[in-house]
């Protein structure tokens, strides 16, 4: 395969990554057992998904009111002109905002934003509104999981 070449996951590969992320701990044995292939082709996938790049990392996922006292919102922004790459990098080294999506329609980015209490999401709101290029934004806290 080309090094320029991008890689794209075939069937057993989604069927893999697919339970990955209902188990990410999930053994070769149990991926091997559950997608009806050999354990070698499973470990053999999976290499391939992390050497090209498919597969950034294992991680964990913490139920969303473990941080009872944490304040989660959802930010959209929109920008002005031609200034997008500037916000993104200065929305990106903000701690507080967990992941930053481009989008359609009226709103150019979507920030998912966690802070510690009120006054510190409010220090945050400011902080955003106060970026060169951001325009507009509407904020909309998460109350509860259902």
């Amino acid at each position: 395969m080309s090094s320029s070449a991008k890689f794209i996951p075939d069937d057993l590969d989604r069927r893999i990554i697919a339970h990955l992320r209902a188990d990410g701990r999930a053994s070769l044995s149990k991926l091997a057992d559950a997608l009806g292939v050999a354990r070698g082709t499973v470990q053999n996938r999976l290499d391939r998904l992390v050497d090209t790049g498919t597969l950034l990392g294992f991680t964990i996922r913490v139920r969303d009111d473990y941080e009872d006292l944490s304040v989660r919102a959802v930010m959209m922004i929109e920008i002005t002109g031609k200034s997008t790459t500037q916000v993104i990098q200065k929305l990106r080294g903000m701690v507080e905002i967990q992941t930053l999506h481009t989008t359609n329609g009226n709103w150019d980015l979507v920030a998912d934003i966690r802070t510690s209490s009120l006054s510190e999401f409010d220090r945050v709101l400011r902080q955003v509104r106060m970026i060169e290029g951001v325009l507009n934004s509407e904020t909309s806290l998460l109350l509860s999981t259902v």
